[in-house]
């Protein structure tokens, strides 16, 4: 095996890599330990695909990784008898993304396979949408999501339209890391592949239909309607996709007092207006805040940069305050709205489901089982829910209502198999529509879910470990945990403990155990006394360990002081190992 040094040595002698990508190389040459970090592994091409830093060198996101990536796709699907079928190609707002597409389009053209790349940047929900409305074996999604500037990522698709699992995941991966020499991978010039009928723009007509898909979700327009003109909305796209297909998707369902804020309208790779584009923190809502105000908004809508989540503030008439929801929360609300609505309808059947990730919290489960409807829970990641629903189309058995995940996504309907900010955006707008012909805002319907169902409160720890140190010490936390089960975590006695990674439940009392019956992932999973919960598992995108938890509590009060108390125990259990 080839040690760092020598591979950085043959990229600088290579005639294959550009003198752009030497000379940033050069630049680095007598500081060791980045030369280490760019050349001591490959860029992890993972279950989501790649996603890294954004320069020159084998672990880093370029344009040389890219074709890297794309060629053992091509070489799978091809194996896979799919090259007729072609790949759709999305991009965001990011640096590099509509060079990385473009060097993905030639690399499939190049191996015969047709590219189907949009004209622009798009949402990462349409590109889901795209791939079956296409016909394609495969999509391909340059985008980092929420990540900081100096990022990107490539993700794979399979033709069901959610992110690629297993058996391709592992196939693709596999005919990846069987690429050693990055030289050897294919490519041509656009106009070689426009003349070979492998390479297509694709644009408005998919937009049309994809925004016909989410208008389509829309459950009471009679509300919308009523209330059109007396519901503000302040909405952000943070630099990225959301702009065009949100405030589309909302003016022609009827809402027409919608404001964008001006310094987070335009797509930036740069992010000017926040350290990084998460709609999770509270730093992104600073400008949507002040406009808020302003133009006494109902609520304010945040999507990320390749706008697959959501984040949210609503107005509480009571106090005159903006109140952050978050993703359990706006996603149990939604989910409340839809079934309810559907019930009305008399559209809720007999195998109706409710799909959820386990880290996500547990009123969504009370909320199901008060509309009859069978709760499903997979791993973390959207493309286990989008797995679920291609699984109730090949049994014939299952109806999905809705799913999601704790970290700001959702998916209504099944015209995509990826969380859908855009969709998501007007069934909230729709909501608080509804919500407000009742009298009520978007924060009293949480409220009376609480009173409903009791006051669920959960939170996520994440702790950043970077580097080659950090990736060690995150392993040396999984396996302490995986040997030495707690008994207790604060107050709370631990009842059962699972491991994904394993395939087993630990019955702390009797010590029997079962399997989980999910994939095999890195995951741990403690059920707690007071039905309280913990969850532990490394970023499946970012270089972070995280402790997710939850608690149910009689009052508002009562649930934020048992979280606090909660939260204090895995600290101090996370701080006992680092």
């Amino acid at each position: 095996m080839k040690d760092y040094r020598s591979i950085y040595d043959e990229w600088l002698l290579n005639p294959y890599f550009d003198e752009a990508t030497k000379k940033e190389l050069r630049g680095v040459q007598d500081d060791d330990n980045e030369v280490k970090e760019r050349f001591y592994q490959d860029l992890e091409f993972g279950t989501a695909g790649l996603r890294g830093i954004i320069g020159a060198g084998i672990n880093r996101m370029n344009i040389y990784v890219v074709r890297r990536a794309t060629q053992g796709l091509a070489n799978y699907i091809i194996k896979q008898g799919g090259a007729h079928k072609g790949v759709a190609i999305a991009y965001d707002s990011r640096h590099m993304s509509p060079e990385f597409a473009e060097e993905a389009a030639l690399t499939l053209a190049a191996n015969g396979i047709k590219a189907f790349k949009f004209e622009s940047l798009r949402p990462t929900p349409e590109l889901s949408f795209a791939v079956r409305e296409l016909g394609c074996i495969a999509g391909i999604n340059v985008t980092a999501s929420h990540n900081p500037p100096d990022y990107n990522g490539y993700k794979v698709y399979w033709e069901d339209g959610a992110q690629f699992t297993p058996p391709h995941d592992k196939g693709v991966t596999k005919e990846v890391l069987d690429i050693t020499d990055l030289s050897t991978v294919k490519t041509i010039t656009r106009e070689a592949a426009v003349a070979a009928g492998n390479y297509e723009i694709i644009g408005a007509s998919v937009d049309d239909k994809y925004i016909a898909h989410v208008k389509a979700q829309v459950l009471n327009q009679e509300a919308i309607t009523r209330m059109q003109s007396e519901i503000c909305v302040v909405y952000t796209p943070l630099h990225g996709t959301g702009n065009l297909p949100v405030r589309r998707a909302l003016e022609e369902i009827g809402f027409t007092h919608v404001h964008v804020v001006p310094e987070q309208e335009l797509p930036d790779g740069d992010f000017p207006t926040v350290s990084y584009p998460n709609p999770e923190a509270e730093e992104a809502f600073a400008l949507g805040l002040a406009l808020a105000k302003e133009k006494n908004a109902d609520l304010i809508l945040a999507t990320d940069p390749d706008a697959d989540r959501l984040g949210v503030y609503v107005k509480d008439d009571k106090s005159g305050e903006y109140i952050p929801l978050t993703g359990n929360m706006s996603g149990s609300l939604l989910c409340e709205y839809v079934l309810s609505q559907k019930k009305e309808r008399g559209e809720i059947p007999e195998d109706g489901q409710v799909v959820k990730s386990i880290v996500t919290t547990n009123l969504v489960d009370a909320v199901a089982k008060s509309y009859g409807c069978e709760l499903i829970e997979v791993l973390t990641g959207f493309k286990y829910i989008g797995q679920q629903i291609l699984k109730n189309e090949i049994s014939g058995h299952g109806t999905y209502l809705f799913g999601l995940e704790e970290s700001y996504g959702c998916l209504i309907g099944t015209y995509a198999r990826d969380k859908d900010a855009i969709s998501a955006s007007v069934a909230l707008c729709e909501a608080a529509a509804y919500y407000k012909t009742k009298g009520m805002t978007l924060w009293d319907a949480m409220n009376a879910m609480y009173e409903t169902y009791g006051y669920y409160k959960d939170a996520v720890l994440a702790i950043g470990l970077k580097g080659i140190e950090g990736q060690a010490k995150i392993r040396e936390i999984m396996e302490t945990m995986r040997g030495e089960v707690p008994r207790m975590v604060g107050s709370y006695k631990v009842i059962s403990a699972r491991d994904y990674k394993l395939d087993t439940i630990l019955d702390m009392a009797t010590g029997t155990i079962r399997p989980t019956g999910l994939p095999q992932s890195d995951v741990l999973y403690y059920d707690l006394s007071d039905d309280a919960w913990i969850c532990v598992r490394p970023s499946g995108t970012e270089p972070k360990i995280k402790f997710y938890y939850g608690i149910k509590g009689s009052s508002m009060e009562e649930a934020e002081e048992m979280s606090l108390n909660l939260g204090e125990a895995v600290m101090a259990l996370v701080n006992q190992m680092l």
